[in-house]
């Protein structure tokens, strides 16, 4: 690998990439087929220190830089794209935001807790009206007395039925476009707060992905993450350092669908020879590393620029658009390189296609990446 890590990371790397291997893949296709939520791997990668990995020591976290985070994470999404998402969605939009603008009670009260994997945190952007456009949304809070009541509902919302709590986002004045979404920290059991629809994937099925429904739903003044109005500039900061996230995913998944094809076109045997040998077969396996490793250093290059403290969102763009983008490519030609067997659920690259699919759509679509970065390069 071209980027160097240092020692420190090397060492991170090496140990979640033990784990995946050893706890999380051998299962990863029965969870696929049952749509089973990886509760007790989840509470594994808390007590390693996963589920807090950039929150600082003090709030019972790993402490550890950006780079790690991608490194683990892409060690996690080569053994179980699910697992890895769900890691994903609690380090960067759940911990991520309440580290970076919660009060101290909300540090106290959750981000422990969080950053142990005592609890497991979601994100609730997304709206029927609202996706790539959240200054759409219309879920409301209204200021009474000492809290708010929120009322609306959001949709395809990663870990909602299974998390603790999860990050909301409402209008608390409407009039001000995006400038008067807020978000709120909202605890599974407040009253007024239920799941709705459990969505039907074509992948990453053993993450539920969910509909939530707020109906005169009260929380604490003190839930409130920041400032009235802070809501759109935390997602939209949260979402910056979720790119990263995806990308890290996205080149997990691509290096096991490398591994899969190399692998198996060393074996197939056609015309008394392994496919290996045929040139075709080769010239796509030498695209599919190329594309790979040109992801896993766009991907690194942006968790470091985030890590020196440098402006990163253009580059975590760039990591997001091209890593996702590489992912269902070079799952395509990984399931093309097993023929007719690919196509099949006995595989992994049957699953691999499946779940890459969806890369490319969630935490900002490639069509807003592209518009990220030509703002950044051209100006708006």
């Amino acid at each position: 690998m071209a980027y160097e890590l240092t020692e420190e990371q090397r060492m991170i790397q090496a140990m979640v990439r033990e784990f995946a291997r050893k706890e999380i893949l051998p299962t990863a296709a029965e969870r696929d087929r049952t749509k089973t939520f990886p509760i007790e791997n989840i509470k594994k990668m808390g007590e390693l220190g996963l589920m807090g990995m950039n929150v600082p020591t003090e709030f019972n976290g790993a402490g550890a830089d950006t780079v790690s985070y991608s490194a683990a994470l892409q060690e996690i999404a080569y053994a179980c794209a699910s697992t890895a998402v769900i890691m994903s969605v609690h380090n960067s939009v759940a911990c991520g935001p309440i580290y970076l603008y919660g009060s101290d009670y909300l540090k106290e009260t959750f981000l422990r807790r969080l950053a142990t994997g005592e609890m497991i945190g979601s994100f609730a952007l997304t709206e029927p009206s609202a996706g790539s456009d959240p200054s759409s949304q219309r879920t409301r809070a209204v200021r009474d007395g000492d809290g708010y009541v929120i009322n609306g509902g959001k949709i395809f919302i990663t870990s909602g039925k299974n998390s603790d709590l999860t990050v909301v986002t409402a209008y608390t004045d409407r009039e001000q476009r995006h400038k008067g979404i807020s978000a709120f920290v909202v605890e599974k059991g407040t009253p007024g707060f239920s799941v709705g629809k459990e969505e039907e994937k074509m992948g990453l099925r053993a993450s539920d992905t969910v509909e939530l429904i707020f109906e005169d739903c009260r929380v604490s003044a003190q839930n409130l993450l920041g400032e009235e109005g802070d809501g759109f500039v935390i997602a939209m900061a949260s979402l910056d350092g979720g790119r990263i996230g995806i990308a890290s995913q996205s080149v997990g998944l691509g290096q096991a669908c490398l591994d899969a094809a190399v692998a198996y076109a060393k074996e197939r045997v056609q015309f008394n020879k392994t496919i290996s040998q045929f040139q075709g077969i080769r010239w796509m396996i030498a695209d599919m590393a190329t594309q790979l490793e040109a992801g896993r250093l766009l991907t690194f290059n942006a968790a470091a620029m985030r890590d020196r403290g440098e402006n990163f969102s253009a580059a975590a763009s760039m990591a997001k658009v091209f890593s996702s983008e590489m992912a269902n490519k070079v799952a395509y030609q990984a399931l093309q390189i097993h023929g007719g067997y690919g196509y099949i659920v006995e595989f992994p690259v049957e699953r691999y296609y499946r779940d890459a699919r969806v890369f490319t759509i969630y935490e900002g679509t490639s069509e807003i990446q592209r518009t990220v970065i030509s703002n950044h390069v051209i100006g708006k």
